[in-house]
């Protein structure tokens, strides 16, 4: 029986973990959001490339004053996870999913490219996570349930590379993940596997990641990531991509099947755009045939988390402007060394709000081919075209490893002698091939090569009756295996932070009390990183450690941010949550304004020029106090505290609206202490209601300063003539 989640409740990780020897995905091969033909209009815009709404989601932050719309665009987006155990990423994809993620990428523990089988239990990973039976049906189960929530399809990812790179793809056919990262050449120059020993794999797992309908990204990317000069490498990368998609169909891989990992070259304070979108247009060119992913270059990011989403809103630019299928996204955690669950949504969010404004950009902006950008594409494809000439010439692609071609900091044909070299009789699991005999025969489906199914049988696995591929119940499901390091023992320590009444901060696994705080220190960057330390031990925080100094001068000062760890938590029962507040309603409302000819007056009071968020609660165009049957003489900007009052006397009105956004130096405190004080002086406090609104106001702060009511950030109309009426009721004048 399918768990159907409730918004408003924690996930349960040990109901998912129930039955799981059971469990078997509902679907497999890979989900593409769907498109409406001819756009169409979410609230009151008319979107040209969105695709269908979310059932339940988060919209972005500035969707209240759009009437809290949220259009997904026509990329899917992706956020990875990696925090080593996965009954906490669970939680994160759900997070995740909610604010606009449908492909989720799982990265595996450090090291399990050499393992040379399927590990099995839930074991805590370093770098990653590992990935094993039990992980991914825990995982996809949950991804059914959250996926039933927020009402489209989710995309479950992770990598079919090293030396068990067939079996790992089995067990993904089998559990339904639907896309995967497969690239010999990852295996060969990042993991130093045996160069004849990864190609033979990957055909084998390439065919079995066909038949799965699992969607292939290639790992070319990694060489702009890893050179020394990542923007000299793009003829390779050109190469690389070419060598895979070639191979991939070759084992017998669809072409909507294969996507190229597409990774920006250069960032900021490059010129950027000179180097990243004549490499986007040459590869769309080449590969017009693939899918693509768009991922950040995240050898260029730093601990700052506004430095790597500057750079992925011009990313995503790039991505509009040339196509991307899948909009990957990146956050700083590796610089920051905890992957941190908000991170996530603001990758997410930042790769959303880009593509949702950049709506519809082609049919307003067009690729000039006839300057310069043509001939910098022109001259890549080119380059790209002789590397391949010669690295055929030398004797393919092995001779050319051998020969260090790949990875090398020079732009093409230059070459600097630093690319990374693979004798071809070794590395990672050299000697282990063994050929086929000419009678060889395996009695199951997706089999790469001859496989010599005896006449008369029409399907391998028939001889057998049915292969796990075929029959899922066939499967042999392993729990755990390791009695000290398992998930149960992990879910037992935090059972009162998921399900009881403990609260902790966290930033990476439940109860673990991470925090992060900020702060500015007038001091050069070497005394301020000290210092930080000491600020954080002295508020209390356990194992500070500074992870991201920015200099703001080389004297003035350092901007820092300490993560550590609080040893408290929190008794849910001891917290004193005030009543959510009930909302008169309308005809009530109307009926106590119509009965005392309620009028006021509302200026923005001292040298304050902002007026949008007080016009906004006065407009009747805005749903605003004026709607109610209110009448009122807004005085504009700038107003004295001294006007006001006089006005409020020579209208005869029965409340002060003032607002006040600047707050340099408690400006907002003082004017509203004035305004008490001087309607005090002329004698008319308790016959007058004084509200007070802005960005740093809150009811707290008002009644402290003497107002009667106060509203910040968001507030609408309907809550401030609710309070005022409430006021008068109270008052006994309704």
């Amino acid at each position: 029986m399918q768990q159907k989640l409730d918004p408003k409740k924690k996930l349960d990780i040990e109901e998912i973990l129930e039955n799981l020897e059971n469990y078997h995905p509902r679907r497999k091969g890979w989900t593409w959001r769907q498109p409406v033909e001819g756009g169409y209009k979410v609230g009151k815009f008319h979107f040209k490339d969105m695709t269908q709404p979310l059932k339940n989601s988060i919209p972005l932050p500035a969707a209240k004053y759009f009437d809290n719309i949220d259009p997904q665009p026509k990329p899917v987006i992706t956020t990875e996870i990696a925090s080593g155990r996965f009954e906490d990423d669970i939680r994160r994809m759900r997070m995740a999913a909610w604010h606009g993620a449908d492909h989720i990428m799982v990265i595996r523990t450090t090291g399990q490219s050499h393992i040379d089988g399927l590990l099995e239990g839930t074991p805590e990973g370093v770098g990653g996570v590992p990935i094993t039976r039990k992980q991914i049906r825990a995982s996809r189960k949950a991804c059914d349930q959250i996926e039933d929530e927020v009402g489209r399809p989710i995309n479950f990812h992770s990598y079919v590379s090293g030396v068990a790179g067939p079996e790992v793809a089995v067990l993904f056919a089998e559990e339904g993940i639907n896309g995967a990262h497969q690239d010999p050449q990852y295996n060969v120059l990042y993991r130093n596997v045996n160069m004849y020993r990864s190609f033979t794999d990957a055909a084998s797992a390439k065919k079995v990641m066909a038949d799965a309908g699992i969607f292939q990204i290639d790992g070319a990317h990694n060489a702009n990531a890893t050179a020394k000069e990542g923007w000299s490498v793009m003829p390779e990368l050109l190469v690389q991509h070419g060598i895979n998609c070639a191979f991939s169909e070759s084992v017998g891989m669809p072409k909507e099947q294969i996507g190229l990992s597409t990774v920006p070259p250069c960032a900021p304070p490059s010129p950027k755009l000179w180097y990243d979108l004549p490499y986007a247009v040459a590869l769309r060119d080449i590969f017009s045939e693939y899918k693509f992913r768009a991922q950040q270059n995240t050898r260029y990011i730093e601990s700052d988390i506004e430095e790597a989403t500057r750079t992925h809103v011009i990313d995503t630019l790039i991505s509009a402007l040339t196509h991307v299928d899948i909009q990957s996204t990146i956050t700083p955690d590796e610089g920051r060394n905890v992957p941190w669950h908000h991170n996530n949504i603001r990758g997410i969010e930042t790769a959303k709000q880009t593509l949702v404004a950049l709506d519809g950009i082609k049919q307003l902006i067009k690729i000039d081919r006839d300057g310069p950008l043509g001939e910098m594409v022109r001259d890549l494809k080119e380059r790209a075209i002789c590397f391949l000439e010669e690295m055929v010439e030398t004797g393919g692609y092995f001779a050319a490893v051998e020969k260090g071609f790949f990875v090398d900091s020079a732009k093409y044909p230059e070459r600097n002698g630093d690319g990374i070299a693979r004798d071809g009789k070794g590395g990672v699991g050299v000697g282990s091939i063994v050929e086929r005999d000419a009678d060889y025969f395996a009695p199951v489906c997706s089999v790469f090569g001859h496989n010599n199914v005896p006449a008369g049988v029409d399907k391998a696995c028939d001889l057998i009756d049915g292969c796990t591929l075929c029959k899922p119940e066939k499967i042999y499901y392993i729990d755990e295996i390791d009695a000290s390091d398992n998930c149960n023992l992990r879910l037992e320590k935090t059972v009162d932070f998921r399900k009881g009444d403990k609260i902790k901060p966290e930033v990476e696994w439940a109860g673990d009390g991470t925090v992060l705080i900020q702060l500015f220190l007038p001091e050069e960057i070497e005394v301020a990183r000290v210092a930080a330390l000491e600020v954080a031990k002295k508020m209390g925080l356990s194992e500070p450690e500074v992870i991201n100094a920015q200099v703001m001068h080389p004297s003035e000062g350092t901007f820092l941010e300490v993560k550590g760890k609080v040893d408290f938590t929190i008794d849910k029962k001891s917290l004193k949550i005030p009543p959510k507040e009930i909302l008169l309603s309308e005809d009530e409302i109307r009926a106590g304004i119509k009965k005392v000819g309620l009028k006021v007056v509302a200026g923005t009071v001292g040298e304050d020029e902002h007026s949008v968020g007080l016009r906004e609660i006065l407009d009747i165009k805005h749903g605003g106090i004026e709607k109610y049957g209110v009448k009122y003489h807004y005085l504009g900007t700038s107003v004295p505290i001294g006007k006001m009052v006089d006005a409020a006397i020579e209208t005869g009105a029965q409340a002060i609206l003032i607002s006040t956004i600047i707050s340099h130096n408690d400006v907002h405190r003082k004017n509203m202490r004035k305004l008490d004080e001087l309607c005090r002086e002329k004698g008319i406090r308790d016959k007058i209601i004084l509200i007070c609104g802005g960005t740093q106001v809150t009811r707290e702060i008002a009644r402290e300063c003497g107002m009667d009511d106060g509203f910040g950030r968001g507030s609408k109309g309907i809550q401030v003539v609710d309070s005022i009426v409430k006021i008068l009721k109270n008052q006994g004048a309704i």
